[in-house]
């Protein structure tokens, strides 16, 4: 089961570091995946996930308040803003640009609710 738990991480964690260049994949979600199946079978890159300059906040903000820095909100936000436009200006089919903006909607009502975490 290690070696399940450990692919599973690897996995989510490629997804995440690919999210936070395009905006088709969310980020957040996938190293918070990552952290969790690395806690499960690895705890050596657990530690060097949440030692991360880029990740490690993201996992720590997490963990303490179920928290999304406002910054990674408005990353977020903007990356699928971007990905709507970006379906509109290639011409996709209006009944898929509807569905897309439906789900778009409820992701960033998610994230827009949670805490902001701490000021600092």
């Amino acid at each position: 089961m290690r070696a399940v738990w450990i692919c599973v991480g690897v996995v989510a964690l490629a997804l995440g570091a690919v999210g936070a260049v395009l905006p088709l994949l969310p980020t957040t979600p996938f190293v918070l995946l990552a952290a969790f199946a690395f806690t499960r079978s690895a705890p050596r890159l657990r530690a060097r996930l949440e030692q991360s300059r880029v990740f490690g906040p993201i996992i720590r903000d997490w963990e303490a308040s179920g928290a999304i820095a406002p910054r990674y909100k408005a990353l977020a936000c903007t990356m699928m803003g971007i990905s709507l436009a970006g379906s509109v200006i290639f011409g996709v089919a209006p009944w898929v640009i509807a569905l897309q903006s439906i789900f778009l909607t409820g992701a960033a009502a998610y994230v827009l609710s949670r805490p902001s975490g701490e000021k600092k």
